[in-house]
């Protein structure tokens, strides 16, 4: 079974020490035009798990208990090709003189091939990492801004999503209105869309459900929830293997079920499945073009020291 972080120093340097003003946000990554929304995400309680009334609730997702999130911003849309393009080519990652970005800074190798499979460009998810490189790409997002960014924690990315309501989905328990909110299996054409396109959720953030999945902070564990104490402080479940790591939301290959608030998907070998090289790529999954992530930012900001301990205790330094 996964290890679960509890203790007061790791919830630190999940949470931070300091203060600062809270609200939405938009930033421009330094050097460049493109700019990334964060929406500010109060902090509260929530009831963990499937719905009452939701029928296709699997085993994974039973919980009776009440736990509590710190505030934090996420993203107001998935990752886009435009932003990790910035950090994967060196010309384009500029330094304050206006040259490039070199020393110290861990880059992708290239993929085998599209990760996107002839779907992305400017606007569209950035897809077909590895949990390895969404992660990466946010410790060069925190040292480029100066700000702590980070995957959301499985508990994190499920009360976001639900934006305080306590149906199958952020808009009820039926799924008629879900082609309002979310590119999936019966309007997307098998292909994803540029982010932004339909509705947001009630706090505002576009494609939590469907276009493409995203990666969490967390190792996916079946009986995770089972391990839980009530109440508990935004709980991680920090990994110790490779797979199966948590993914949520759905895909636009996905059909309604995989899209309820609380489906709990795990990662696969097979996404690296058609991958030729050994080893195979730390870096890109061959076969995932329908998973990307969105990046979230904690209200109080780790110290050093703190962020110095996120980073190795998820990437070993």
């Amino acid at each position: 079974m996964s290890k679960i972080i509890t203790t007061c120093c790791l919830v630190c340097f999940i949470f931070g020490t300091g203060n600062q003003e809270f609200e939405n946000y938009t930033s421009k990554i330094p050097g460049t035009d493109v700019s990334f929304e964060m929406v500010a995400i109060e902090g509260g309680t929530f009831a963990l798990g499937s719905a009452e009334k939701d029928k296709k609730a699997e085993a994974d997702e039973q919980a009776d208990l009440v736990l509590k999130v710190e505030p934090f911003w996420m993203g107001a849309k998935e990752l886009t090709f435009d932003e990790l393009d910035i950090y994967q080519n060196v010309e384009k990652d500029l330094d304050e003189n206006g040259e490039p970005r070199v020393d110290g800074i861990l880059r992708p190798s290239p993929p085998y091939e599209d990760p996107s499979h002839n779907m992305g460009g400017a606007g569209f998810p950035a897809v077909g990492m590895t949990q390895l490189g969404a992660l990466q790409y946010c410790k060069w997002l925190s040292e480029k801004t100066g700000q702590f960014y980070r995957l959301p924690t499985e508990v994190e990315w499920e009360y976001a999503c639900k934006a305080g309501t306590a149906t199958t989905y952020f808009f009820g328990d039926k799924p008629k209105a879900l082609k309002e909110y979310a590119w999936y299996s019966k309007n997307s054409g098998k292909k994803m869309h540029r982010g932004g396109q339909l509705k947001p959720n009630p706090w505002g953030l576009y494609d939590i459900y469907g276009n493409v999945a995203e990666w969490t902070l967390d190792q996916y564990s079946r009986d995770y929830y089972a391990t839980l104490e009530p109440n508990a402080v935004n709980p991680w479940n920090r990994p110790t293997a490779l797979h199966p790591r948590s993914v949520r939301g759905g895909s636009y290959r996905d059909d309604v079920t995989q899209l309820r608030s609380s489906d709990r998907i795990e990662s696969s070998l097979d996404w690296k499945k058609r991958d030729p090289q050994i080893p195979k790529s730390f870096w890109w999954n061959t076969d995932s073009p329908f998973v990307g992530f969105r990046i979230v930012r904690p209200f109080i900001t780790p110290s050093a020291e703190e962020q110095a301990a996120f980073w190795e205790a998820v990437l070993g330094g």
